[in-house]
């Protein structure tokens, strides 16, 4: 199901906690897994689940909770807009309504040639740099008005 470096990867991770404490490395362990396979089909999860020792239900709680995973493929970039009071005091929302004019989706769609996946998020911990915006779960992007929206579009085509 998951390649040998993917579990080498996992049993990092798992080493980090008391052997009976494994369930404390399924968030690294999703990661890993959504990593290698692009999205957390239902069987990915269960598999992880079974690696490092959990109830599949408690895996899916996870997965199903926070936004940084995929359950079905997302497009090669994915965007995620936050959108609280924070940013959208702001200018999330309208960062938001500009990159679902500018690529013509809504949240939780994806561009027709699968290029860009727009979704809303929840709050980034970085209010001060409002209004921002997370690549692909890993990078930061800050201060997105239009035109840093537009740079970083160019930017990734």
């Amino acid at each position: 199901m998951l390649s040998a470096e993917s579990l080498k990867q996992i049993d990092v991770e798992l080493a980090k906690y008391p052997a009976d404490q494994r369930r404390s490395a399924v968030m690294s362990a999703l990661r890993i897994a959504q990593t290698e396979k692009g999205c957390l089909k239902p069987e990915t999860i269960e598999y992880v689940a079974e690696y490092i020792g959990i109830a599949p239900v408690a895996a899916y709680e996870v997965a199903t909770f926070y936004n940084m995973y995929d359950l079905k493929p997302v497009g090669k970039y994915k965007l995620t807009v936050c959108t609280n009071l924070p940013c959208a005091l702001r200018g999330g929302v309208a960062a938001a309504d500009y990159l679902k004019q500018r690529l013509g989706i809504g949240f939780g769609e994806t561009t027709s040639d699968g290029k860009f996946t727009l979704v809303e998020g929840e709050c980034m911990g970085a209010c001060g740099d409002a209004p921002v915006m997370l690549l692909n779960n890993h990078k930061m992007c800050s201060f997105m008005t239009e035109e840093a929206i537009e740079a970083k579009l160019a930017e990734l085509n």
